[in-house]
C-alpha cells in the first residue's frame, strides 16, 4: 500500500534472504515460472475434484467455488511460533476466565475492570448462559485468534474468534497439498506436522463431555448443504470418524438428546455445533428457526449434553470487548499480555469518535458485530465517496463501530499472474481447549491477493497459503543468509 513500508517475511533482512525463508528462495531460484504455474493448475484441479469449495458471499445462485491457494508457503521460525504460542495459550485460558466470570458472578465487572453494561447491554449476550456450569469451566473450546505481523518481532492479535470459527479444513488440505506438489522441500525445511488436528480434536470434544461414558458419543451438528462452510463441517466430521448431523436428525427426550439411526435412538453426549446461538433451539431463542434442536438448551442447563462452543461465546470476541483483553490477562491471570492488541478506537466514547471521524482517511473501521471483511471501511484504499458514507454511518450508529490504524501487514511472496510477488497476510492459528490446551503449529494463513489490499478475507477474494512452522532444528528467525 502507497506510503507505507511492509515488513517482508522473506526478504526484510540487512542482507538479503531471511534465515527461515533460505531454502524457500532456492526453490523459487530453481523453479521456472511455467512449472509453478502448472503446479498451481494441479491445485486448483484437486480442490475442485475433492469438492473443497465454500459459498462466495455474494454470489448469484449460492454459487461454491473455491478460495485460491498460494503455492509458495509462509515460513515461520520454531522460535518465534514458540513466542506465538505462548501468547495464544495465554489469551485463550483469560478468554475462558472471562467466559465463566461473565456468566457468573461478574467479579471483573465489580472490580471496575470491565463496566457491567459491556456485558448486559451487549447483543451478544445469553442470559440463558448464566450459571451455567461447564467440564472444565471451558466455554471456548476452539478459539481462532487473528494474528498480524509488523516486524521481525512485533505480532499483533487482530480478532478473537471464540463462536464458531472456520478455515481449520484448509490448514489440513492445504499441507496434503503442498506435500505432493514440494515434497523435497518439505522434507528438507524439517516442517512440524498437522495432521494430528482432527485426533486432538476428537479428543478435545470429548474431555468436556458431562457423561462418564469413556468414550462419549460426539456428532457435529450444521446447518446443512447449502452453508458457506459446509465442506469443513463434512470434512472435520469423516476426519474425527464422527455423525455429521443437522436438527431433524436429533431429538430431546426426557431431557437428553438422541441421534435417530437405522438401529434406533443413540444418546448424544457432545454437539461440536456450527450453527449460531441465534438457531440452536426454536424454544430458547428464534421460535422461526428450522436448523437446531427443541429442547437442547434445556438439556444443557440439565447437564446431559455439552454444547461446543458454549453458547453466549459473542460476548467474549465482539470487538467492542476486544479492547479489554489485556486487562482480562491481567485481572484473571496476574500477567502481563504477551501478544499485544492493535490500537483500538471506540465509537462510543466521545473523545474517541472525534478522532476517528476526523482520521476516518488513514484509519480501519470495523463493526462491532461485523464479520468476513463486511461492514468495513480501509480509510486509505478507500474513496472520497466511501470515506462520507461511512462518516454518516459513524454519526448515526457510533456505538456499531471501533477504530485501528491501518498497519503495514506484513507480506510473503506470493505467485499471482504477474509471477513471484510480496502480499499481504494475516495468520489465524487454532487453540484447542479441554482437559489441555493444544494449539495447531501454525494455522489458516490468509493472503490479500490483489496488489496492495489488506483484506485477506475469502468472502473478499482473498487466498490462503500453507503455514510451514520449523521444527526445534529448523532456522531461527534472528539468522539471515544472502541473496546471491
Amino acid at each position: 500500500m502507497a506510503g507505507i513500508k511492509a515488513f517482508d517475511e522473506m526478504t526484510s533482512a540487512p542482507d538479503g534472504v531471511r534465515a527461515p525463508y533460505r531454502d524457500v528462495a532456492q526453490w523459487l531460484a530453481d523453479t521456472p515460472a511455467a512449472t509453478l504455474e502448472a503446479k498451481r493448475g494441479e491445485v486448483d484441479l484437486f480442490y475442485r475434484r475433492q469438492g473443497i469449495t465454500f459459498g462466495a458471499y455474494g454470489a448469484a445462485d449460492g454459487h461454491e467455488t473455491t478460495i485460491p491457494f498460494d503455492i509458495i508457503p509462509r515460513v515461520i521460525a520454531h522460535d518465534e511460533w514458540k513466542y506465538l504460542e505462548r501468547g495464544l495459550t495465554q489469551r485463550v485460558k483469560a478468554l475462558n476466565a472471562f467466559l465463566t466470570d461473565a456468566y457468573g458472578e461478574r467479579q471483573i465487572c465489580r472490580a471496575g475492570v470491565i463496566p457491567e453494561r459491556q456485558l448486559l447491554l451487549n447483543a451478544e449476550f445469553v442470559p440463558l448462559a448464566q450459571d451455567l456450569e461447564l467440564p472444565g469451566g471451558v466455554h471456548c473450546h476452539i478459539a481462532g485468534i487473528d494474528i498480524v505481523r509488523v516486524g521481525e518481532r512485533d505480532f499483533f492479535v487482530l480478532e478473537d474468534n471464540v463462536r464458531t470459527p472456520s478455515g481449520v479444513s484448509y490448514v489440513l488440505e492445504n499441507r496434503e497439498v503442498m506435500m505432493r506438489l514440494a515434497p523435497e522441500l518439505f522434507a528438507t525445511m524439517g516442517v512440524l506436522p498437522v495432521a494430528n488436528y482432527t485426533e486432538e480434536l476428537l479428543a478435545t470434544l470429548r474431555s468436556v463431555s458431562f457423561s462418564d461414558e469413556a468414550e462419549p458419543n460426539v456428532v457435529l451438528l450444521t446447518p446443512g448443504q447449502y452453508n458457506s462452510a459446509y465442506f469443513e463441517h463434512a470434512f472435520l466430521a469423516d476426519e474425527m470418524g464422527i455423525e455429521l448431523v443437522e436438527g431433524t436428525d436429533l431429538f430431546v427426550d426426557e431431557g437428553r438428546v438422541y441421534m435417530r439411526t437405522p438401529r434406533g435412538p443413540q444418546r448424544v453426549d457432545v454437539i461440536y455445533r456450527r450453527i449460531d446461538d441465534a438457531f440452536l433451539d426454536p424454544l430458547a431463542f428464534r421460535p422461526d428457526s428450522m436448523l437446531g434442536l427443541p429442547g437442547l438448551i434445556g438439556a444443557l442447563r440439565s447437564r446431559r449434553v455439552n454444547v461446543v462452543n458454549a453458547i453466549g461465546n459473542g460476548v467474549a470476541d465482539d470487538k467492542s470487548t476486544y479492547v479489554y483483553v489485556p486487562d482480562m490477562i491481567r485481572f484473571y491471570l496476574g500477567e502481563e499480555p504477551i501478544l499485544q492488541n492493535v490500537p483500538t478506537h471506540r465509537g462510543d466514547r466521545p473523545d474517541d469518535l472525534k478522532y476517528i471521524l476526523d482520521n476516518l482517511p488513514e484509519l480501519v473501521v470495523k463493526e462491532v458485530h461485523g464479520s468476513g471483511g463486511k461492514g468495513m471501511l480501509v480509510g486509505p484504499t478507500s474513496t472520497k465517496a466511501e470515506i462520507e458514507e461511512f462518516r454518516a454511518h459513524l454519526v448515526a450508529h457510533p456505538y456499531d463501530y471501533i477504530a485501528q490504524p491501518t498497519l503495514a501487514l506484513s507480506t510473503c511472496p506470493t505467485f499471482v499472474n504477474q509471477g513471484v510477488a510480496p502480499r499481504h497476510v494475516d495468520l489465524r492459528p487454532f487453540v484447542l481447549s479441554g482437559k489441555d490446551i493444544t494449539i495447531v503449529p501454525g494455522g489458516l494463513t490468509r493472503v490479500a491477493l490483489k496488489d496492495g489490499s489488506l483484506v485477506v478475507n475469502s468472502s473478499q477474494g482473498g487466498g490462503t497459503k500453507d503455514t510451514w512452522v520449523l521444527g526445534p532444528g529448523g532456522q531461527p528467525a534472528s539468522q539471515t543468509q544472502s541473496q546471491s
